[in-house]
C-alpha cells in the first residue's frame, strides 16, 4: 500500500504539468472560450473527468497558468538581480530571461497577454501588482543605467523593450530559435537605450 501511494504521488504531478502544457497550447491556439475540458484531456492524454483530480475547474486552469508564467517571470527577476555583478549585466540577464520564456514557454506568455481578463477581478488585480513590480525591477536596474532619463521614461523604455521581446508572441516568423532570440535581444537593448554585455543567462536549451 504504501509503496502504490508513493508511486501516485510521483505520477500526479507530470500529469498535472501535461494539463497545464496541454491547456495554454490549446487556448493560444484557439482562444480560451473556444477549448473544453475535453479537448484539454484529449492532448494531454488522459479522460477529461481525470482533470477535476487537479484542477476544479477550467476556470482554475487559467488562474494555475497565469499564475506560473508570472512567478517564473518574477523569481527569475529576483534572481538575477540577487546575484548579477553588475547594473549592465544584470539588465543584460533580464532581457535574455525574458526573450527565453518568450521562445521556450510561447503559448503560456501568449495566453497571459490574450487571455487575462477571463479571471475573476481579484485574480486581475494580484496579476497586475505583480507585473507592476517586475516592471519595476528592470526600472530599478535602468536607473542607474541611463542617469539621463526620468521616471516616466524609464517606465516607458522598459515597458517598450518588454513589447520588442513579446512581438513573437503573435505571429510565427519561421527563425531559427537562436536567430529570435538574437533578434530580439537587440530589439529589447534598442529600446533600452543601452549596449549588451555578453550573454550572462545560458540559451544553449533554445538549439532544441
Amino acid at each position: 500500500m504504501e509503496n502504490g501511494a508513493t508511486h501516485a504521488r510521483q505520477r500526479d504531478p507530470q500529469r498535472k504539468e501535461r494539463i497545464l502544457a496541454a491547456s495554454a497550447e490549446l487556448v493560444a491556439e484557439r482562444g480560451y472560450h473556444s477549448v473544453g475540458l475535453v479537448d484539454i484531456g484529449a492532448r494531454a492524454g488522459i479522460v477529461g473527468s481525470g482533470i477535476y483530480r487537479h484542477f476544479p475547474s477550467k476556470d482554475a486552469i487559467l488562474v494555475a497558468l497565469l499564475d506560473k508564467v508570472m512567478r517564473r517571470l518574477s523569481d527569475g527577476a529576483a534572481a538575477i538581480i540577487a546575484t548579477a555583478p553588475s547594473d549592465a549585466e544584470a539588465l543584460s540577464a533580464l532581457v535574455d530571461d525574458h526573450v527565453r520564456i518568450a521562445i521556450e514557454d510561447r503559448a503560456v506568455l501568449a495566453v497571459y497577454h490574450r487571455e487575462g481578463q477571463n479571471v475573476a477581478p481579484e485574480q486581475q488585480r494580484m496579476l497586475r501588482r505583480a507585473q507592476r513590480h517586475y516592471v519595476e525591477e528592470w526600472v530599478h536596474v535602468l536607473h542607474h543605467l541611463r542617469p539621463d532619463l526620468a521616471d516616466a521614461e524609464l517606465r516607458v523604455a522598459v515597458h517598450a523593450a518588454i513589447g520588442a521581446i513579446q512581438s513573437t508572441l503573435f505571429f510565427r516568423s519561421g527563425l531559427p530559435p537562436l536567430r529570435l532570440a538574437e533578434l530580439l535581444r537587440t530589439a529589447a537593448h534598442s529600446c533600452l537605450g543601452v549596449a549588451p554585455v555578453q550573454n550572462v543567462v545560458n540559451t544553449e536549451s533554445l538549439v532544441h
